[in-house]
């Protein structure tokens, strides 16, 4: 068996108006994520993670935010794309590790349904994708309120 692992990182900015999408799901709270397709950090961190692990290069790469087609684009669809990147290189998701960073709003409550959400889409089982969420105490940018961010590691096997 060959395993690899990648690491991944998403930052999005908080703003009114928009819907909040984190680990596949719609979370309420009265600010969303500002980007070129749903901005799902977490989707987009994991992503990378996968992506890394796989000498694939990165999500802007396959996924650039200059083209209109992704355009709004649910990051579910981009895990996917993703997931089936992999498995044209024979690999699959053996396990992920994600933190997502925020103040606002507290998504502990939301994180079972977000890890059935995305063993769904990658065909993973769910007890092999690990949330947790952290805050930054109140420093910086993700203290301050005005953006989201998440980190992710993967493990892919063959």
């Amino acid at each position: 068996m060959n395993i690899r692992i990648g690491f991944g990182y998403d930052v999005h900015r908080l703003v009114e108006g928009r819907e909040l999408w984190l680990g596949g799901i719609k979370i309420p709270h009265s600010a969303g994520l500002l980007g070129h397709s749903d901005a799902d950090v977490l989707i987009h961190a994991l992503c990378d993670a996968l992506l890394g692990a796989a000498n694939l290069r990165d999500i802007g790469y396959h996924f650039p935010d200059t083209d209109k087609q992704y355009k709004n684009i649910d990051s579910k669809r981009l895990l996917k794309k993703t997931i089936e990147l992999l498995a044209a290189k024979g690999y699959t998701l053996g396990n992920a590790d994600i933190t997502v960073c925020t103040e606002q709003p507290k998504i502990n409550p939301y994180i079972p349904e977000m890890q059935r959400c995305l063993a769904e889409v990658t065909g993973a089982d769910p007890d092999s994708i690990s949330i947790k969420a952290t805050t930054n105490e109140t420093l910086g940018f993700v203290g301050r309120k005005e953006g989201i961010a998440a980190y992710a590691v993967a493990l892919i096997k063959t």
